[in-house]
């Protein structure tokens, strides 16, 4: 069900930014590269992140999801008012699985048909899943066409409002990583037997974290590049061994690993995409930037401008 939600998560990514570049002359290049993808690598994605869901354990799922939200506040409140960073939709693809089966392990815990419960999750998110697939090729092969002719009900309506793909994503995501946070709480204090125990846990975490998460969005701000998204991974992952490793069990430590190499295919397979929102951001940023010294410009000019008044 987590790599569902990653599947669909990419698709709805895929279909925004095929729209936003096709409606730009200046980025057909980058039309052309989205629409080259192969179809069948959704397919291996979706295999291939099922596959380390079921075997990631719930202690580092819960830090991964913890530790995206801490990035991700850390994020949003460096940003200016009015821009948005698109990179965290596909930034947190890893984290939106791990937050997915953090919630669900602990929602159905002790539930009396939960078995029959995971079946119908797991059906729905399939058709969800499947119907993104087909939304996507359909739209990759045939909007061009159809946004002209207006004869395709799905390609109107996404001509109309393909614009709120972000809203609709900004919105399920805040309400996955509510989820999450609670559920991933929960599942790593019921391993503690004292209170001291906890301490002894999140202390460290805690501090060694958000000092890690500041650096690194300091970096980032700095030389916002594609090697710099794969540093920050590795960082991560490696300030997350080092306090597992003093704090946690042997099996975390090979979860450790599992996720790094969970996290660095999630890029790799969006990294298209990820320079599509890089180049989005930093024009988004430049823009603000420039209107901003415009606006103040005027003012300053009025200021020198304005006679002195006579004594």
């Amino acid at each position: 069900i987590g790599a569902c939600a990653v599947s669909v998560l990419c698709s709805l990514m895929k279909i925004y930014l095929y729209v936003k570049c096709l409606n730009d002359p200046d980025r057909q290049t980058e039309k052309e590269a989205i629409r080259c993808q192969w179809s069948l690598m959704d397919q291996v994605h979706l295999f291939l992140l099922t596959g380390i869901f079921m075997v990631v354990g719930y202690r580092v799922a819960a830090l991964v999801v913890l530790e995206f939200s801490l990035r991700a506040l850390s994020m949003l409140l460096s940003l200016t008012k009015g821009v948005r960073s698109s990179q965290l939709y596909l930034l947190c693809q890893y984290s939106v699985g791990c937050g997915i089966s953090c919630s669900l392990s602990y929602l159905l815990e002790g539930a009396p048909h939960r078995t029959w419960n995971l079946l119908l999750s797991v059906g729905l998110a399939g058709l969800i899943t499947c119907y993104t697939w087909r939304l996507t090729r359909h739209v990759c092969t045939m909007y061009e066409l159809h946004s002209k002719e207006r004869y395709c009900g799905t390609c109107i309506f996404l001509l109309t409002s393909w614009h709120g793909i972000p809203v609709l994503l900004c919105n399920a995501l805040k309400v996955t990583f509510v989820i999450a946070d609670l559920a991933a709480v929960a599942l790593i204090n019921r391993d503690f037997l004292t209170t001291t125990d906890a301490v002894r846990f999140w202390t460290p975490l805690t501090i060694c974290y958000t000092l890690l998460v500041i650096y690194m969005q300091e970096e980032q701000r700095q030389n916002p590049s594609e090697q710099m998204i794969y540093q920050t991974v590795f960082v991560r992952m490696g300030g997350l061994l080092i306090l597992l490793m003093t704090v946690g069990r042997w099996m975390d430590i090979v979860n450790i690993f599992i996720s790094l190499v969970g996290e660095i295919w999630c890029l790799v397979r969006a990294g298209i995409m990820l320079d599509i929102c890089r180049e989005q951001d930093f024009s988004q940023r430049f823009s603000e930037t420039s209107s901003r010294q415009l606006q103040t410009r005027p003012e300053a000019c009025r200021t020198r401008s304005r006679p002195t008044p006579l004594s």
